[in-house]
């Protein structure tokens, strides 16, 4: 038996998220049919993560056991010739049968963007967030360094019954070690790296964040958000189409 880590990038916009559904094509299902036409297996390769429907990957990172022979390299040239131009497999690597995308992970990073110009190019639209309204975008990077440390995000997790006991978290403190706005062009962008996140957790820092922005909430106001514990103390989810997985450390 080997463990085969494989590290992938995809167009979310055309998926209804990573994991599994019925009667819908994700991630997830779109990679296990790839492996089973190569290996004649049927497998059910785990990612690092759960990005939901919409949102983006420039390195995700999934690990499935099997028994096939297939060299690594073969590996890589044969699912990409199977996937979608939707997806691609960026490497294939022989692992420890003790590694795991999700569970060995140590830190994952993430990135949102936000276009700022009145018109979006149709081109750009389902890779970002359009937003062309006023912003003090200086408020909104305090803000950000405010998240910086271990905290307790329970305000900025979704509450979703659908994900089941088994899926719960047990602890919903993370920690941040980078939060940052950036501005490039007609682009503001947000950067975040964390040891690991919440359903949700970056789009609702992004749409909290917002309301900084269009001073509904001061940049103190974060504090009391986190310290709150309520998810009806944040703000309204962004959109996933500008968010992005970027990074996944071990």
């Amino acid at each position: 038996m080997r463990n085969l880590k494989v590290t992938l990038s995809y167009d979310g916009a055309e998926f209804s998220g990573w994991q599994v559904q019925p009667n819908a094509i994700t991630v997830q299902g779109t990679m296990a049919s790839a492996i089973g036409r190569i290996t004649g297996e049927k497998v059910l390769p785990q990612g690092s993560g759960r990005t939901d429907a919409g949102v983006h990957a420039l390195a995700q990172v999934m690990t499935f056991v099997t028994e096939s022979s297939v060299p690594t390299g073969n590996f890589l040239k044969a699912m990409n010739d199977i996937l979608p131009a939707s997806v691609r497999v960026l490497e294939v690597m022989d692992a420890p049968a003790e590694f795991h995308a999700r569970h060995s992970a140590r830190a994952k990073t993430y990135r949102y963007r936000i276009y700022r110009d009145a018109i979006c190019p149709p081109f750009l639209a389902r890779y970002v967030w359009h937003y062309p309204y006023p912003l003090a975008e200086e408020e909104m990077a305090r803000a950000a360094a405010l998240l910086l440390g271990e905290h307790d995000f329970t305000s900025f997790a979704a509450v979703d019954p659908e994900r089941g006991r088994e899926h719960a978290e047990v602890t919903n403190v993370r920690t941040i070690f980078a939060s940052s706005w950036q501005r490039a062009g007609d682009e503001l962008t947000y950067s975040v790296r964390g040891s690991g996140f919440l359903h949700h957790m970056v789009r609702n820092l992004v749409g909290t964040s917002i309301l900084v922005g269009k001073g509904t909430l001061q940049v103190e106001d974060v504090t009391r958000i986190l310290a709150a514990r309520n998810r009806s103390a944040a703000g309204a989810t962004a959109p996933a189409s500008g968010l992005y997985l970027v990074d996944v450390e071990y």
